[in-house]
């Protein structure tokens, strides 16, 4: 049954037709019953008396009878796990709440809303699920944050966990046909919604609330899932908005994350707007985020988002053939963060890498911390497309926070902030093979020091149009280590500047088409290793 039919299946009830309880609605063919009613199973939604056996004995009903519509009136539901079956869609009218228990001993499993291996399910209308997160939640009451470690602090570490608590709060495991549309889901205890290893799934129209502080409330977190619509949603929570996961499921191996399609989303929080892999034992495939917007109002940093598009590969897994276009960010920490590291050195797969991705229309502005690329020693990031963008930092810290060298970390959490205060205040680059940018702008504060970007172990490199704004004293706008074979065409050095690029240990650079009237030189550094064609020059 698709939300049109089930909607008029609904309306055509009446809400005094529901409350009988011999009363249900045939399906159109009259063979049998299409609507069950909780109440008539001793369901009283008076936000006291727990109404889990009800609503369970009300799926289970129409389950066995082919299927249907499990409808919850307007009232407050107070339930433990309840566990959705096949051919079950359950409806939350205006008005209608499911309440989590705050008694751990109501859940069995771990979920507020559970379905295992079950085909044609959902959830759908406009009531709410709320999972009364916190009764699971408990101060850290954690020193207070340095000064110079604010830029990199998230407020949900104000918080932590009970010893156990709901979490997912709805998840759907190994089920096919899954269909989530227009439901409120608020006050997770911890994550939100996950559909693990699940077919054809599409989340339609949901808006999911939990507080910024709320620990571990990730919005929608699809692991292992195949063929899945991510699409009008607004989330905004304590933790990840998306992130797309690939992990083993009780001794089985990951499973391939591909065809994911997640578009005109609103997203914000305080850690990552839209990201994957943490976890990725497996492969991401095919997977395309579009038209949205991330975003903070103007809050402290710590309630801000940590990097609007979070990609990697670090399990051992593999990432191959990403798209990300029309995204726009305000107040985003850092606007892009790409990364391949080895947290589980136990688990490489044979395409394991992070390649194939494609980054257009994104445009950022009072960003904080800088973007990266940035892959390992011998294990470099592969084939990145940075295009049409334009990113905007109003922060530009202090010398004294820049760590020399910038550390590898392989195993550390995958982050914009894992390695510290950057040297870079747009782009910094590192261990990548093939990168090409093409028409993207930088901005940063007056009293910026450092250059714009900065690449170090890069092979292929191609800038195309690449501009930012002046560093203090001239700082080139391009630092290029061991950068071998790049090309820069059609770049503008800012006005004062002292050279276009500094290049040191790098070999085969070109530099073309370029307006150098605003710099006194085309290079510094090592820079007879800089070849330069057809620059355009001030006249004399």
């Amino acid at each position: 049954m698709d939300r049109r039919e089930m909607i008029a299946a609904v309306a055509s009830l009446g809400i005094s037709t529901l409350g009988r309880a011999s009363t249900y609605a045939p399906r159109v063919d009259g063979t049998r019953p299409a609507i069950f009613d909780p109440r008539t199973f001793g369901a009283t939604g008076d936000g006291r008396t727990k109404d889990t056996l009800s609503l369970q004995r009300a799926i289970d009903a129409c389950t066995s009878a082919g299927g249907g519509i499990v409808y919850l009136g307007p009232g407050t539901y107070l339930c433990g796990t309840v566990v959705l079956k096949s051919n079950v869609t359950l409806y939350l009218e205006a008005g209608a709440t499911i309440l989590g228990s705050g008694n751990m001993a109501d859940y069995q499993p771990h979920h507020l809303i559970f379905a295992s291996g079950a085909k044609n399910v959902g959830l759908a209308g406009p009531g709410t699920i709320d999972g009364n997160g916190p009764a699971f939640w408990v101060r850290t009451n954690r020193p207070p944050v340095a000064e110079d470690k604010l830029w990199s602090d998230a407020i949900h570490l104000d918080w932590t966990h009970t010893p156990t608590h709901p979490s997912p709060m709805v998840e759907f495991e190994s089920c096919t046909d899954v269909h989530i549309s227009d439901v409120f889901l608020c006050n997770a205890p911890a994550w939100t919604l996950r559909p693990f290893n699940c077919d054809r799934v599409q989340v339609r129209g949901i808006v999911i609330k939990n507080p910024v502080f709320g620990p571990n409330t990730d919005g929608i977190d699809p692991t292992g899932c195949q063929d899945l619509v991510i699409s009008d949603c607004i989330i905004e929570t304590g933790d990840d908005a998306i992130c797309l996961k690939s992990e083993p499921l009780n001794g089985t191996p990951a499973r391939l994350s591909r065809n994911i399609v997640v578009t005109n989303c609103i997203l914000t929080g305080c850690c990552n707007g839209f990201k994957f892999g943490t976890t990725t034992f497996g492969g991401f495939e095919n997977i395309t985020f579009s038209n949205s917007v991330i975003y903070n109002d103007d809050v402290p940093l710590a309630s801000r988002v940590i990097a609007g598009i979070q990609l990697s590969a670090v399990d051992g897994g593999w990432v191959d053939g990403v798209v990300i276009s029309g995204i726009q960010m305000r107040r985003v920490r850092a606007p892009i963060c790409i990364r391949r590291g080895t947290r589980h050195t136990d688990n490489v797969t044979p395409q394991n890498g992070l390649r194939g991705v494609l980054v257009e229309g994104v445009h950022a502005t009072d960003a904080t911390v800088t973007s990266s690329i940035t892959g390992l020693p011998g294990m470099p990031v592969e084939d990145v497309r940075l295009s049409d963008i334009r990113i905007a930092t109003v922060m530009s810290g202090k010398p004294e926070w820049v760590a020399d060298p910038v550390p590898e970390v392989p195993a550390a959490y995958p982050q914009s902030r894992m390695f510290g205060w950057l040297p870079a205040s747009g782009l910094y680059v590192r261990h990548v093979h093939g990168l090409s940018m093409r028409d993207v702008a930088f901005s940063a504060p007056a009293d910026e020091w450092r250059p714009t970007l900065m690449f170090d172990d890069v092979q292929d490199l191609r800038c195309d149009g690449v501009q930012s704004t002046l560093a203090s004293k001239g700082e080139p706008m391009l630092h290029l280590k061991n950068v071998n074979g790049a090309w820069i065409s059609q770049a503008k050095a800012a006005s004062g500047s002292r050279a276009l690029l500094n290049a040191t240990s790098s070999s085969n650079i070109l530099v073309s088409g370029s307006d150098l009237r605003g710099s006194a030189a085309m290079a510094e550094g090592d820079s007879h290793t800089v070849r330069g064609e057809y620059n355009i020059v001030a006249s004399s």
